[in-house]
């Protein structure tokens, strides 16, 4: 997983380089943007355990958990806060760049809510595939898109705060 997030950052640094010809000092934000979500892929898509092995069709849920909290554990060894934290605080670094992307657009509101449902799209796929791929040993669940969607909603509020604000104390 941090291999792969390493690689991403490689190759975007290299697209940032590309882009900047065309999008100037915005380059490095649509490639930290691209970064944050390839990030989310990874976090969310990569399987649970080194070795998952084969789940039988029949010991995988065939639908989506609609419990609140899901049929996930409680809290991962790497973060404290459990799971529903987790996976809103995974979400507003793409909220929160997204926002500065769209903050200097003539119509950023409009461009907010396209990258806000894009991202809720995004997530409700994620759990589309681990409710698919049961070797990801990974459960499907909507509190997930819940938790995801409010990160998102977090992250852009802030992102196009602090962007208006940067663009207006620059106008002056």
């Amino acid at each position: 997983m941090v291999a792969g997030a390493l690689a991403a950052a490689l190759v975007l640094a290299g697209v940032r380089a590309v882009l900047s010809r065309r999008f100037g000092g915005r380059a490095w934000l649509m490639a930290a943007f691209a970064w944050s979500v390839i990030v989310v892929l990874l976090v969310t898509l990569t399987p649970t355990s080194a070795n998952p092995g084969i789940v039988p069709a029949e010991g995988r849920l065939p639908y989506c958990s609609w419990d609140l909290g899901g049929p996930a554990p409680e809290g991962f060894w790497f973060f404290d806060g459990g799971q529903r934290a987790l996976n809103t605080a995974l979400f507003v670094p793409a909220g929160f760049l997204w926002g500065l992307v769209v903050a200097r657009w003539r119509r950023w509101l409009h461009g907010a809510v396209v990258g806000a449902l894009g991202l809720a799209a995004l997530s409700a796929l994620i759990e589309r595939v681990q409710l698919e791929l049961a070797r990801l040993d990974r459960a499907c669940d909507v509190t997930d898109i819940v938790d995801n969607v409010t990160g998102v909603g977090v992250g852009l509020l802030i992102g196009l705060v602090v962007g208006r604000v940067v663009l207006l104390a620059r106008r002056h």
